[in-house]
């Protein structure tokens, strides 16, 4: 950071320029506007406030006023307007710059974090200029709406503003990510992230949110903003219900997708035969699906159907027929309903057509 300066060096020759332009009734010149600028650049960079500033230059305009011939004070005002005008262009053109190039480095920082791409150890000290330290546990969540958002949209600042105010400094990072919205917390404060996922929910109306589990090191937030993505991911295909998913909850669907070959051999041998139904596999497929969701009650199962108890009853029938596996039966329903959620997973019957 520049050493900071004193106040009263940024109006160095300020006065000469009052005296000179008042006593001629001229205008300030494209040189002197210049300096002007160029001072009002390097008070920015050395960090000092504009409101001190501006004093120092209206402290230094009455000091130049007895000074003026008579009839020359009119024009003192014209000119001091001129030159704070121009020293605070100068000070707002580099704070702007300054901004971009924060947003910038911010911006990298995040993608670098998320992706891994950058050296674990450089990259925990990068860290800590954005407030997280990376040698701790942390979790992510990644909240999803109706629409992209992008860093600056006015529902990314209302959530990290209400976050802020709540929890103030607690070593966490908010950001935007292709579209949606993500919180990096410490793994040991998960009251961070839920409440992220409230405030998300609320100003998405009704988005989804996924939170990783927690884990150590650079990497950790890698494997746990994975986790949520790879959630988000799930629940689209799956149809699971409720806004908050965690990762920590769905841990048996990658283990069931963990070989797929051997997944989808079992989907097309056990639902294979629903192909040959009229009107296709899709309808008894999700005979199958509420059925499973709603705990095997067949009346509950009608009713997310839309059905009569008879012609859900008649549906299961059939299904037992083609497969040879009763819904009802506990010996083969273990395996037809693993065979439904591998359906479910790998977008059988419409995956294997496009096929």
């Amino acid at each position: 950071m520049a050493d900071r300066e004193a106040p009263e060096n940024h109006v160095v020759g300020y006065a000469e320029i009052l005296l000179d332009a008042c006593a001629t009734g001229r205008r300030l010149t494209r040189t002197e506007l210049a300096a002007r600028r160029t001072q009002g650049e390097r008070a920015a960079e050395a960090g000092l406030p504009l409101r001190g500033l501006i004093r120092e230059h209206l402290a230094a305009a009455q000091e130049v006023q007895p000074q003026l011939p008579s009839g020359a004070t009119g024009s003192l005002l014209a000119v001091v307007e001129q030159a704070v005008d121009a020293f605070a262009e100068g000070y707002e053109r580099a704070q702007r710059l300054a901004i971009r190039q924060d947003e910038a480095a911010r911006r990298e920082f995040i993608d670098d974090l998320l992706y891994g791409r950058s050296d674990l150890g450089r990259l925990a000290e990068r860290a800590e200029r954005f407030g997280l330290r990376l040698s701790q546990a942390h979790a992510v969540a990644v909240a999803e709406g109706p629409e992209p958002y992008g860093d600056g949209y006015p529902v990314a600042r209302r959530i990290e503003s209400a976050v802020l105010a709540r929890f103030g400094n607690r070593h966490l990072l908010l950001a935007t990510k292709d579209g949606r919205l993500i919180c990096v917390a410490p793994g040991d404060q998960p009251e961070v992230l839920t409440y992220f996922a409230e405030q998300a929910y609320a100003v998405t109306n009704g988005g989804r949110i996924a939170i990783g589990r927690a884990h150590s090191g650079a990497g950790g937030v890698v494997h746990s903003y994975e986790e949520a993505i790879n959630a988000l991911d799930l629940a689209e295909r799956m149809e699971l219900d409720g806004p908050v998913l965690h990762a920590a909850d769905l841990l048996v669907y990658p283990v069931l997708t963990r070989d797929r070959q051997a997944m989808a051999d079992l989907v097309e041998s056990m639902l294979g035969p629903l192909t040959r139904a009229r009107g296709g596999a899709g309808p008894l497929l999700d005979t199958l699906i509420a059925y499973f969701d709603s705990g095997c009650v067949a009346t509950e199962a009608a009713r997310r159907l839309s059905l009569s108890v008879r012609a859900l009853t008649y549906r299961l029938e059939r299904i037992h027929t083609l497969t040879r596996a009763d819904p009802a039966d506990p010996a083969h329903r273990y395996a037809l309903q693993t065979a439904v959620i591998g359906a479910r997973l790998l977008g059988w019957p419409d995956q294997a057509t496009a096929k």
